[in-house]
């Protein structure tokens, strides 16, 4: 059996009871990186006065070597009791992990996944956004125009946006925003669950000018919300008229988006068919 456990993202009592007990009982840890598993493991020792075995078998999987490991991989290994960490928080979410996961489903082998620490979750919740839907975009790609273009979009998105981002590029992300809609409501926070854990919350503009005196130091979570008088243009409005659903369920996401009612979109909707 295959378990994907999550691992702290900075506080080491984060780790679940379940979490810890299966890292105990596993014979091969799959890892990211296996010196920061190593570490890990011996911090919790000292931390949680608990212990591990050390007859563990530790292999080495990250998104450079795991295409040609998995190719390679003798199967029966997985009769044994396995667990895949990546350095920290939750695997496969901006983190290596899922081609395991597409391994074990081409295979038939069974896995389970954990719950526990991430940082996306909490940052939404600590935003205090109030929406129902969000879009988790991870990392923006690093410059250029694939960069531009991914800002361009999120700022136009009709739900909340999340983004990780780096020290390097926290700043340049919310100026850019702010060029774009420079009242867009923005929720930053880095280090989660850490010491140095801090928020910034306002329009894009405000949230520029905190960082610009601010030590950017550390991992950062980025929530642009959805404006309440959002204007959604034409382009959205087609691309749902064109999607092949229900007229009712094309007018209830129009609603959503516009706050328009349901049954004037619904209307307008049956008179263009005509």
């Amino acid at each position: 059996m295959l378990s994907f456990v999550p691992t702290p993202i900075g506080n080491l009592e984060d780790i679940s009871y379940r979490s810890i007990k299966l890292l105990q009982e596993a014979e091969v840890l799959f890892c990211e990186d296996t010196r920061v598993t190593k570490k890990l493991l011996l911090l919790l020792q000292e931390r949680l006065e608990i212990q591990f075995e050390n007859d563990k078998e530790f292999i080495s999987l990250h998104s450079h070597n795991e295409h040609t490991k998995l190719a390679t991989l003798d199967r029966k290994i997985f009769h044994k009791s396995c667990v895949y960490v990546s350095d920290a928080g939750t695997p496969c979410i901006s983190d290596p992990g899922v081609k395991l996961v597409q391994f074990c489903q081409a295979n038939s082998l069974a896995y389970q996944v954990l719950p526990g620490a991430n940082a996306l979750l909490p940052s939404f919740a600590m935003s205090g956004f109030d929406a129902k839907e969000f879009i988790f975009f991870g990392f923006l790609h690093n410059k250029g125009k694939e960069r531009q273009r991914e800002i361009e979009k999120i700022v136009k998105f009709p739900f909340p946006v999340i983004v990780y981002e780096s020290p390097k590029r926290v700043l340049s992300l919310i100026e850019q925003i702010a060029k774009l809609k420079s009242q867009k409501k923005i929720f930053a926070v880095k280090e989660i669950s850490k010491l140095h854990e801090k928020s910034f919350i306002g329009s894009a503009q405000e949230v520029a000018v905190d960082l610009q005196k601010s030590n950017l130091q550390g991992e950062w979570v980025v929530v642009i919300d959805r404006s309440e008088k959002e204007a959604f243009s034409s382009e959205i409005v087609d691309a749902i008229t064109d999607l092949e659903i229900s007229l009712k369920d094309k007018s209830k996401m129009l609603f959503k988006l516009t706050g328009k009612p349901s049954k004037q979109w619904y209307q307008e909707l049956l008179k263009n068919l005509k």
